[in-house]
């Protein structure tokens, strides 16, 4: 029999997609909105029904007003591994909190949700019906309900192996939908200024979910791009800037990313993307500057660094030079010319970020960005690490077979101090980090064999 559980429990339905940064966006939500993430399972896995202990209905509320990972939340009134076990657990779920919503005077409808799963319409009247041991006092209304109330059946994961009967069944009131829609309507084929390397709008929410942003803060990405993480963090009202070494970038001028496009027109930018959205308010600036030689004062301004470091694979690695920094055997240019372009290694270019962060960030804030690895050399340990910074989570997407990239939330916890920033040499995962250097030779080497075993099977 199932026992009932603590009060204030929720189901929530999350989305079968980004698996590993569902668990990460839940928890900082749930603590930007004053709530602490508590619940009876153990694990998550890929199961799409997790059951939470929130404080209240607003802070639940507030948390699908953010999501992406989520579908929807239900106040959860009892569950069980079968019917009976359900019925039960309903039975003994207290009747004054039922009440409110089941008075005459309201409307109500009964909907069924099956995982793994589809129903005929004769066996859902059929799990309908045998809810009419519940207090129903009102009517039912299918087209405009007051209240709607939800039958959840997990029938597993496998699709090639579906049970007779439901591994679990839910059944709550709805309380939200998530913003799953944002997907589709901040969609990078809709908008107006794109480059090769632009953010998946999904996953440009997801980062400014993991960061933490709110309304009024001020985000920055240093490797700003075409701005399609500027745009999420803008979208939940923060005030936005950023920076990119590439000039034609910065001012959308150049070749067209976009197919059957030559040229970028007069109005392609930044600006105009966040235009486009209705957010140009958010809106501070966007400089053309090199993220390996910040021009900041010493001071905390952030409440986010959220960024996307090149790889060095669709985009270079750059960082500008002087006269001095050319290696030998290359002729010097001319005196007036000022930086020239060198090679940006992927262990500078990341410590160089999280010294950034740690000096700039206010207490508390958080530094959001991608690190790419070579899957069969990955270790934890090759996370940079610094004393100014938490790590609070680190997600894998695969990219491919032997590669993929890892987003790595951190929350500074201590002030920054003039020592900390080499502090990187002493630490055991700078000799492992460095590795990652050679990352685009991994990457292309990878390629390479692939291509070569696909044409040797076509040719046998």
């Amino acid at each position: 029999m199932a026992v009932p559980g603590p009060v204030n429990r929720y189901l929530l339905l999350m989305a079968q997609e980004h698996l590993e940064f569902r668990l990460p966006e839940i928890k900082s939500l749930l603590s930007l909105f004053g709530g602490q993430f508590t619940s009876s399972q153990e694990t998550y896995g890929k199961s799409p029904f997790w059951i939470l202990s929130i404080p209240s209905e607003d802070i639940a509320r507030n948390l699908m007003k953010r999501t992406v990972c989520a579908k929807s939340i239900f106040e959860l009134w009892g569950h069980g591994k079968s019917p009976e076990e359900l019925y039960s657990s309903l039975k003994n779920y207290p009747v004054e909190k039922m009440v409110p919503f089941l008075h005459s005077d309201s409307t109500y409808k009964i909907k069924i949700h099956t995982f793994n799963k589809t129903l005929t319409q004769e066996e859902k009247v059929k799990r309908i019906d045998a809810l009419e041991f519940l207090p129903f006092e009102g009517k039912v209304n299918l087209k405009k309900p007051q209240h709607i109330f939800s039958i959840l059946e997990d029938y597993g994961l496998d699709p090639n192996y579906i049970p007779e009967n439901p591994h679990n069944i839910y059944f709550g009131r709805w309380i939200a939908d998530g913003q799953r829609e944002l997907i589709e309507s901040y969609s990078v084929k809709k908008r107006h200024f794109i480059g090769n390397t632009s953010m998946d709008a999904g996953l440009s929410f997801i980062m400014a979910n993991h960061g933490k942003v709110k309304e009024n803060d001020i985000v920055f990405d240093p490797f700003v791009g075409t701005g399609g993480l500027l745009i999420a963090s803008a979208h939940f009202g923060a005030y936005v800037y950023g920076t990119d070494i590439d000039y034609n970038t910065v001012h959308g001028l150049g070749k067209a990313s976009r197919k059957n496009q030559k040229w970028r027109g007069p109005d392609e930018n930044i600006r105009a993307n966040l235009r486009q959205y209705g957010l140009e308010k958010y809106y501070l600036d966007v400089l053309v500057s090199d993220a390996s030689k910040p021009s900041w004062r010493k001071g905390t301004y952030f409440d986010a660094v959220i960024t996307d470091p090149p790889y060095g694979i669709r985009e270079s690695t750059r960082r500008t030079g002087s006269q001095k920094e050319i290696p030998k055997g290359i002729e010097k240019c001319p005196e007036t010319h000022v930086p020239v372009s060198l090679s940006y290694h992927l262990s500078d270019m990341f410590f160089d970020l999280l010294n950034f962060a740690a000096e700039t960030l206010v207490l508390g804030g958080r530094l959001v960005y991608w690190l790419p690895v070579y899957t069969p050399e990955y270790t934890e340990e090759m996370v940079p690490w610094h004393p100014c910074l938490k790590l609070i989570s680190n997600c894998e997407q695969k990219l491919s077979s032997h590669t993929s990239r890892r987003l790595v939330t951190m929350e500074k916890v201590k002030e920054f101090e003039n020592r900390d920033q080499y502090s990187h040499l002493l630490s055991d995962h700078f000799l492992p980090y460095q590795g990652h250097n050679s990352f685009r030779e991994k990457y292309f080497s990878g390629v390479t064999k692939r291509i070569a075993k696909e044409e040797k099977s076509s040719q046998e």
